[in-house]
């Protein structure tokens, strides 16, 4: 099967709309999609054994080169395809399919040439174009696949079908396509001569050449229009012949079919952001070509599974034991580790089963039929500094360990610090790190990256994944115990596989000097929670709720008490396009917009009162979302205990999930009403008072700037203290500091805070509401003053695009492959991350290693004060009244000392009972 890809690609293109598939880096991707998916078809319903995909090139064809019109006129290539053909290239790679590219010729002459020799070599041949050209190939051995809706048909021509369809053989197609002529190619015919009329003359002459021998005797019209584009007729029938005998860069045997590229296939699926159709691409194949590399290579050598049903057999387990272990804990229900999960609040599953490997065995207990000994002595095992493991998610094996049932047989350890020590790795951790970009961490997602196979997850009645465990007989439990067991090798191979490319990154202090030590911590910020004045609470969503039915019923009001569902954007169409004949927005696959930025200039245009209300409307309801969301979180223990992701942000900052606490806003009335609901609770520790404190770094990322530029204004200014904003105001103005406005200072502010994001003039002169011209001017006037930040930015971008990666002040690389991209969108996007990745990430890292310094001090001081909450660049404890000047003596110095910077690190400290009342 080979495949004109161009042609299939830009059908694909607009088959499926270009909105409903953009990455978050805004590159469109339905082509490339649609591309895939049409492949996959073809593979299931033609079974070939040899594919390969021709691409047409940049250089000229020999055919423009004769004929100078040739596909002139064409539409411009829309902007959404731009480096789809790249992309659709990257894939093909991916799944080892060849593609075929010669400079002068087009697909079609390759699609045409391969067709030839495998029809030569006694092989069927299937074409895949949307171009009638290949029509003329069409023989006993060839079949052209033709699209004729999108590229979900693809229904087969062969030469009946072209007979009946068009009234020709399939060599005459050609000849009658030359009498009619081809828009798409610029080929103008005979006026007046259709496809049914030239098939008339073909099958009364046998062939163009007859046609052409008796042209004299062809009357009427239609035979004068014939005689007078004679020419335009030869030079068609010249440029419509696909030439059959090409020299090809590849042999016909190199197009055999083979499996795909786990890794790649991963890496770039996790990029384009293509989720559902991956599992589709491996059973494809797999159904093709069998499970070649479903895993069974990588499970050749793995250990015969022991059951360990005592503490006796643990021990003799551990004894021919002298390497790291692999430990996997099967917790149900599964611990939060993606965004999709939302676990009851305050519940952290029960650990059901461990497992455990090295390279000698592999061994697995079955927790629910384990005794209290067995189980005690795994969790003495998991506390003993003796042997090294490496797991899988080590914070939520902590939070699982922290609070069991009563009636399971593992003990209780709340001391996360010590219920498991000497972990070497958690590949999960080590996973991000490596791939900061990735969508997903999934343990399977990582077996499939790195060990290039298949991790099944295994049902209770599946037959898939069983393996030899000695002593147990083929039940539905013993192939769950068999996966939970290929689990713990597949971690162990795991960290075989990274910890090499950890060390060739200079990532090993990363991950055991700052992300395994913080999981502790964070498993401990969860479990403590944060404490929740209910009845403050219950009174905001009965407030909220009040302000969602006032702003309701007066958006109903402004438009002549009609009433509409303010949430829908069918009807709101309705209301402002046409009974209130606004202003068109942005044209959407539903329709004109109604999103957030396009009512705001909807407001700014017509100022109406529907749209004011109907934005209050919009406030209040997210809003009453928020407060119910926070609601629904309490937990038993009448506190919040958010989870944070060490992996969700390729950055290195943490997220707060279910619920986000990093998102409330700290400065509209609303905001802080919600903050004020975080209080401090009781200490289970002492009966006294707590109080919370907070701090956090003042203007982190500009004093990295600062530190990283070197440059020397920026530098005086922060270590004399002075208000950078109003500094840089008086430079860039030229004023005296105490002369600088708000607004001029508001203005280098988000100056200031826009250049560590890559805003350009156009973005600066929108969020200022300025011309693009001012923008420009004051960027000028910045640099001017300040010429070492811009030849510091101008180095990340320069120095990325040479390493291929950014690097945060504690080694933290992002790798930006698109720097080296084509396509101007997807490279500028980059560009933007280039300058960010830096300074952002090397502020994650800073308040990471604060965290760190701030629990160790807490610990060490054997106070009772507890962290309870990171937000960004903020910290806060919960203290015990006796403490606080203990504690905010910890949080300055630990935080203003995570860092030797070039500036000072300034830290804010304040207290209260509310998180509101402690701002600062």
């Amino acid at each position: 099967m080979v495949i004109d890809g161009h042609s299939m690609a830009y059908r694909a293109f607009f088959a499926l709309p270009a909105e409903n598939f953009q990455t978050k880096t805004g590159q469109h991707t339905n082509a490339v999609y649609g591309f895939l998916s049409m492949l996959l078809a073809m593979i299931r319903e033609q079974q070939p054994t040899h594919i390969a995909v021709a691409f047409d090139t940049e250089v000229p064809t020999f055919r423009a080169e004769q004929y100078a019109e040739y596909k002139a006129g064409r539409d411009k290539t829309p902007d959404e395809f731009h480096g789809q053909i790249d992309l659709t290239k990257q894939v093909m790679a991916a799944l080892n399919i060849p593609c075929i590219e010669v400079d002068g010729f087009e697909a079609d002459d390759i699609v045409a040439t391969m067709a030839t020799q495998a029809a030569a070599q006694g092989w069927t041949a299937r074409v895949v174009s949307g171009d009638r050209d290949t029509f003329q190939l069409i023989d006993d051995n060839v079949t052209v696949l033709y699209p004729m809706r999108g590229v979900s048909e693809l229904p087969p021509f062969d030469a009946a079908a072209i007979e009946e369809r068009y009234g020709v053989s399939p060599k005459q197609y050609p000849e009658l396509a030359a009498l009619v002529g081809e828009t798409a190619d610029n080929l103008p015919g005979v006026p007046g001569v259709g496809p049914g009329f030239a098939a008339r003359w073909l099958k009364k002459y046998g062939s163009l050449q007859g046609i052409l021998e008796n042209i004299d005797e062809i009357g009427g019209k239609k035979g004068e229009a014939l005689r007078e584009h004679l020419d335009d007729v030869k030079r068609n029938r010249q440029l419509n012949a696909l030439v059959t005998n090409m020299e090809l860069p590849i042999e016909l045997d190199d197009t055999e079919m083979v499996n795909p590229d786990r890794n790649l296939v991963s890496e770039l699926f996790d990029a384009l952001e293509f989720n559902t159709i991956r599992d589709r691409v491996f059973t494809t194949f797999e159904k093709e070509l069998g499970n070649a590399d479903d895993g069974a290579d990588q499970d050749h050598d793995m250990p015969d599974t022991k059951v360990i049903d005592s503490s006796e057999a643990f021990a003799a387990f551990l004894a021919a034991v002298n390497e790291p272990i692999a430990v996997f804990s099967h917790i149900n229900p599964p611990a939060t580790v993606t965004r999709r999960k939302i676990p009851a609040p305050g519940d952290y599953g029960q650990i059901r089963a461990f497992s455990f490997a090295t390279a000698q065995a592999t061994a697995v207990i079955d927790l629910d039929s384990a005794s209290r000994e067995l189980g005690t002595a795994v969790a003495d095992f998991l506390a003993n500094d003796q042997y090294a493991k490496v797991v899988y998610d080590l914070k939520a094996m902590l939070k699982a360990l922290a609070t069991p049932p009563e009636s399971a047989p593992l003990p209780a350890r709340p001391d996360v610090n010590t219920s498991i020590v000497n972990v070497t790795d958690d590949v999960l951790l080590s996973g991000y790190i490596l791939q900061p970009d990735r969508r997903g961490y999934e343990l399977a997602d990582l077996v499939q990256t790195y060990l290039n196979t298949r991790l099944e997850t295994v049902s209770a009645t599946s037959n898939q994944g069983q393996l030899n465990i000695e002593g147990l007989d083929d039940d539905a439990n013993a192939k769950l115990l068999a996966q939970y067991a290929r689990n713990a090798w597949m971690i162990h191979r795991l960290n075989e596989s990274m910890d090499g490319q950890l060390a060739q990154r200079d990532a090993e202090s990363l991950l055991h000097d700052l992300e395994i030590p913080l999981s502790v911590v964070l498993a401990k910020v969860e479990l403590t929670g944060i404490g929740i004045d209910r009845q403050r609470l219950d009174s905001l969503l009965e407030g909220f709720t009040n302000e969602v039915d006032k702003a309701e019923q007066s958006a109903f009001a402004s438009i002549g008490g009609q009433e509409v569902n303010l949430a829908s954007p069918k009807q709101l169409q309705v209301v402002l396009f046409e009974t209130l004949d606004m202003p068109k927005t942005r044209k959407t696959k539903t329709g004109y917009s109604t999103d957030a930025d396009s009512l705001a200039d909807l407001l700014e245009k017509t100022d109406h009162p529907f749209l004011h209300n109907l934005m209050s409307y919009r406030d209040a309801t997210k809003l009453r979302q928020t407060v119910q969301g926070l609601l629904d979180s309490i937990a038993d223990d009448g506190r919040i205990h958010t989870r944070f992701s060490q992996t969700a942000a390729a950055t290195g900052r943490l997220s707060s999930l279910n619920p986000n606490l990093q998102n409330i806003p700290v400065r509209t009335p609303a905001g802080r009403q919600i903050r004020d609901i975080f209080v401090a609770g009781s200490n289970p520790h002492v009966d006294e008072r707590t109080t919370l404190l907070t701090a956090d770094y003042s203007q982190i990322e500009m004093r990295i700037m600062a530190h990283m530029s070197g440059d020397e204004g920026l530098i005086q200014a922060y270590q004399d203290g002075e208000d950078l904003h109003r500094f840089v105001g008086s430079q860039v103005f030229e004023v005296e500091p105490e002369d600088v406005t708000t607004s001029m200072r508001d203005k280098v502010k988000a100056m200031s805070y826009g250049l560590a994001y890559g805003l350009s003039s156009f973005g600066l002169s929108r969020q200022l509401r300025i011309s693009v011209d001012e923008a420009r001017e004051l960027m000028s006037s910045y640099f001017d003053r300040f010429g070492d930040v811009q030849r510091y930015l101008r180095n990340v971008v320069r120095q990325a695009r040479k390493d291929g990666y950014t690097q945060t002040m504690l080694g933290r690389r992002r790798y930006l492959p698109d720097l080296q991209s084509d396509n101007r969108q997807l490279r500028e996007m980059a560009e933007r991350a280039a300058l960010n990745a830096p300074i952002q990430g090397s502020a994650a890292d800073l308040i990471k290693v604060a965290m760190l310094g701030v629990q160790a001090r807490l610990e060490k001081e054997a106070l009772n004060s507890r962290m309870i909450l990171q937000v960004h660049d903020e910290l806060i404890l919960e203290v015990v009244d006796s403490e606080i000047e203990a504690a905010e003596a910890i949080l300055i110095e630990e935080m203003s000392s995570a860092a030797t910077l070039k500036v000072p690190l300034d830290v804010q400290v304040g207290k209260g009972y509310s998180w509101h009342e402690a701002a600062h």
